[in-house]
């Protein structure tokens, strides 16, 4: 057998490529970003066929910096941001509109109007896991055939497909118009707001609510088998594509959280949190989300509770390209030990409303606390401490939730570089935060679910004993301290809601 496995991680600001060994190392990786396109307020998009240019680029730099070829590839995982959905054309293999990315806020009416038939935001939540929101991919692809001319029709007579970003870089990677294989894996599945949450099924019912075909509807498989075959003449011809994993799950994957109670926390554009809830779905009393976390092969599904959580890593990329107050992301944590605390400044980037575990379109961001004194140092230091907030948040409702406090935190993703935001992290949740050594933990897991698939890992021990400590923060604040900050937070929060009227769109 081949001595690697290739993993896509098809994020939201840019698409990556990464080969790893058996041993679960980084041999090369190639990454290139895509534009973020903000047609309106609270409009975010993507262009698809920008994105499948960049994947074979990336694919192609990967490949090359490791002076390997397809021969030495045994199968391509793949990961993706989710909720972002791409409506394309299968006879001309063109995207009919951009893709709405999973922040996009358009469709809070459509929300509104299927929250009006009964039942409010929880009318699907018993079947589906999730509340009506404008952060799943249902809704948008009602937007679309609402809003782009043709597009419906083309709907009704079967020639138009839709998926998250991952169906539709697998369509393409196994051979688009000509023969190219439309599926989608449970994780993805199971962010359209379409999808049984217990049988694994798309919802006829629902489905017909939103006015969505079920043409259109990609099939649903495992995370773990082979789908198909890069097609000839791509970057990888003949190699099984066998893996595909939603990235957040993809990384608790990557992160070997196999125990019911075991749980991660993804640092990236936005944070999520996901608590391993075993073969059992668990519904939330306390605003989190009912998730699948993965299914291999022929394996009985592991669910997961999520906290979802819009504007992280995010907020510091506003601050350096919207207001010029850095010049790159790394110089955001000098900023911020400029400072010994935040001033008294509270940041709440509620930029999409809010989700985990308040679900308040509504809401819009807001600085509060500010006087005189506050400085760039300051607002540099809210806007980190912001992340960890909104992780003690979703901490303290998974908790409630499961029963069982959660005794540490698993970390990975962008941002667990920042040593000031992680120590302030372990600090304000009061638990110790732990970075593995590999932090590319959701390409990691598409890797494994690939090799898993084609016999390259035999199961989950072996993704289990890959997974090694690089380093661990334990909390240093007093419980007086912790408290107080806390609550100037929750404090700040409420100033954001209520914000959007209903004449504003």
């Amino acid at each position: 057998m081949a001595d690697y496995i290739l993993a896509i991680d098809q994020g939201t600001t840019s698409t990556r490529a990464i080969v790893f060994d058996h041993s679960g190392s980084i041999v090369s990786s190639g990454q290139k970003e895509h534009e973020q396109i903000f047609p309106r307020a609270g409009w975010v998009e993507h262009d698809p066929e920008e994105i499948w240019v960049n994947t074979r680029e990336v694919v192609g730099l990967a490949l090359t910096r490791a002076n390997l070829t397809h021969n030495d590839i045994a199968a391509v995982g793949i990961t993706n941001q989710r909720e972002t959905a791409v409506v394309w054309d299968r006879k001309t293999g063109k995207p009919v509109y951009n893709a709405i990315v999973w922040q996009d806020t358009r469709t809070q009416k459509i929300a509104d109007d299927l929250a009006a038939l009964g039942g409010g935001n929880d009318r699907y939540k018993e079947r589906v896991g999730l509340p009506l929101a404008t952060y799943f991919s249902g809704p948008k692809i009602r937007w679309i055939l609402d809003n782009v001319e043709g597009a419906r029709e083309a709907a009704e007579r079967g020639d138009l497909a839709f998926g998250n970003t991952d169906s539709w870089v697998v369509w393409n990677m196994t051979g688009g118009v000509d023969g190219g294989v439309h599926v989608t894996d449970v994780t993805n599945a199971s962010r359209t707001m379409l999808m049984n949450i217990d049988s694994l099924t798309w919802n006829e019912e629902i489905a017909g609510e939103m006015g969505i075909p079920m043409s259109m509807l990609p099939e649903i498989r495992s995370s773990s088998e082979v789908y198909g075959k890069g097609r000839p003449g791509g970057m990888v011809p003949g190699v099984p594509i066998a893996g595909i994993l939603g990235d957040q799950q993809a990384a608790t994957f990557g992160q070997a959280c196999f125990e019911v109670g075991t749980a991660k926390n993804t640092y990236g554009t936005g944070n999520f949190m996901l608590l391993n809830t075993g073969t059992e779905p668990v519904h939330s009393k306390n605003g989190l989300l009912t998730t699948v976390c993965y299914k291999i092969g022929d394996a009985p599904q592991v669910y997961a509770l999520e906290g979802a959580i819009a504007v992280t890593g995010s907020l510091v990329q506003w601050l350096r390209d919207n207001l010029g107050l850095i010049k790159d992301a790394p110089e955001i944590e000098k900023l911020a030990a400029t400072v010994e605390d935040n001033g008294g400044a509270y940041f709440v980037p509620a930029f999409s409303g809010l989700f985990a575990p308040y679900w308040r379109g509504d809401a819009r961001g807001v600085l509060a606390g500010l006087t005189r004194y506050v400085n760039k140092g300051h607002i540099a230091r809210a806007a980190l401490e912001a992340t960890a907030f909104q992780t003690r948040e979703v901490l303290d409702a998974m908790n409630a939730d499961s029963g069982v406090d959660l005794t540490e935190l698993k970390v990975d993703g962008g941002m667990v570089q920042n040593e000031l935001l992680m120590q302030f992290q372990a600090d304000i949740l009061g638990v110790p935060v732990v970075r593995p050594k590999v932090a590319e933990t959701t390409a990691l897991g598409a890797a494994y679910a690939a090799g898993i698939a084609v016999g390259f890992w035999q199961g989950e021990q072996d993704v289990i004993d890959n997974w090694a400590e690089d380093k661990r923060w334990t909390p240093d604040m007093d419980e007086e301290h912790r408290a107080r900050t806390y609550r100037n937070w929750k404090k700040a929060v409420t100033k954001t809601f209520d914000w959007v009227d209903e004449d504003v769109h």
